[in-house]
């Protein structure tokens, strides 16, 4: 195995600017042939009998507890608001990867049963108040950096459940699934995504009638942090600008020392003045985690646009049908296409903030362009899966959504979808 460089030896040392452009550089972006996906599954946690009623404290935590007790494939974790999240190990095939999350849950569904809770699929926990249950000092401090652009933050963090697909970054040449290709694809087919799965719907407060207040709450965070990077430089030269240029939400501290939250600190301002005190490799990796583009470089891609789905299996239509659109060369052709008309039409202001993706939030596939742009997605992906491998179960669900749905101009939130008692509805 190959050494390390020096740089990721020395992880405790200052860092100058150019050390840090060269590990962001090097580490957000591991090209080659596109072979692995991955799945990462928010889940709300309810009671069975009483779904509606915010859980107490104690029993979400005894619900996390059972969950990370299990020997599973997956990595359990849990967001600040109590959701419980499922990360997929990454799998060489559509089949392994549905296969082994449909097993996971299983075993937490059944663990979660034996204490009267469910999972449910929904963008944003329609239970109020949301409480924010986890108490470490990175919650406490990232609560505190989003409050100063309103309450939005909170919301996210507290209410929030998505599905977020990982695909790989793609070739280093040229190309249909080329990383630079693969990189554009994924922001231009973001609203599309968006508009097709929205399932957060809100009846009431500043988003009252949009479709996916999930993504409205993010369009609504700290201008810099939740936005898309420019699309006009290559995909590395404007992430490692885009991430140096964002403000540091946290300087970490030892032990039980208070975590500091400066105020306008850029991570490029912090190398360049060496205050509050050096910054590490460890620091700048850290700071990387704090970013939440729609699309977030992790040496793959990580789609984070789509809201949490309903039903036991609904989150494996999205997994599917992103899979089909960047692993498959004919699908990817198409979605590039269309997605570039819809851009092109609305203009290029970075997503989430621009027209299109605001349209995709507020209206979902009400918009007449975006009903349009999915349903030749969906056709493509549909066309793409059985080349892909996919399963009678994985294709027989994408067919089911695609007419219950997309043909129609309907998404998830265009049904009830609050939490009542017994198994979730499937589309």
């Amino acid at each position: 195995m190959p050494q390390p460089p020096p740089l990721i030896r020395s992880r405790n040392r200052a860092l100058t600017e150019t050390d840090a452009e060269d590990l962001v550089h090097g580490i957000c972006f591991k090209t080659g042939p596109p072979r692995l996906l991955g799945a990462e599954l928010e889940w709300l946690v309810v009671d069975a009998e009483h779904p509606a009623r915010p859980l107490p404290p104690d029993l979400l935590v005894a619900a996390h507890d059972a969950a990370r007790a299990l020997p599973l494939r997956s990595t359990v974790t849990v967001e600040p608001g109590g959701q419980l999240e499922l990360s997929s190990a990454p799998a060489a095939s559509l089949t392994r990867c549905v296969d082994d999350l449909q097993a996971d849950l299983a075993a937490v569904r059944g663990a979660l049963h034996d204490l009267g809770l469910l999972l449910h699929g929904c963008g944003n926990d329609p239970r109020r108040p949301a409480r924010r249950v986890l108490d470490s000092p990175r919650y406490r401090a990232m609560e505190a950096y989003l409050d100063r652009t309103g309450p939005a933050g909170r919301a996210m963090m507290r209410s929030s459940a998505s599905v977020q697909v990982c695909v790989d970054a793609g070739h280093e040449e040229p190309g249909p699934l080329g990383h630079g290709r693969r990189w554009h694809l994924a922001h231009l087919i973001g609203a599309v995504l968006v508009s097709a799965f929205a399932n957060s719907p809100a009846h009431d407060g500043p988003y009252a009638g949009w479709r996916c207040s999930r993504q409205a709450q993010w369009s609504d965070l700290d201008p810099r942090r939740a936005l898309a990077p420019p699309l006009d430089a290559a995909p590395r030269a404007g992430w490692v600008r885009h991430a140096l240029d964002t403000e540091v939400m946290c300087v970490r501290a030892d032990g039980d020392d208070p975590w500091t939250v400066p105020d306008g600190l850029t991570f490029r301002d912090w190398l360049r003045t060496g205050g509050p005190r050096p910054a590490t490799a460890d620091d700048l990796e850290y700071h990387l985690t704090t970013l939440f583009p729609p699309v977030r470089p992790r040496g793959h891609l990580e789609l984070r646009m789509i809201d949490a789905q309903p039903g036991d299996d609904g989150w494996l239509v999205p997994v599917a049908v992103a899979h089909a659109l960047f692993d498959d060369h004919e699908a990817a052709e198409t979605a590039y296409r269309v997605a570039k008309g819809l851009a092109d039409t609305y203009g290029s202001q970075p997503a989430p903030r621009n027209r299109l993706w605001r349209s995709a939030a507020r209206r979902g596939p009400a918009d007449p362009e975006l009903r349009t742009a999915a349903a030749t997605c969906f056709r493509a992906a549909g066309e793409a899966l059985p080349r892909l491998g996919a399963s009678t179960e994985v294709l027989d669900a994408v067919a089911a959504f695609t007419e219950r749905y997309v043909l129609r101009g309907r998404c998830p939130a265009d049904d009830v979808h609050a939490p009542t008692a017994g198994k979730e509805p499937r589309p």
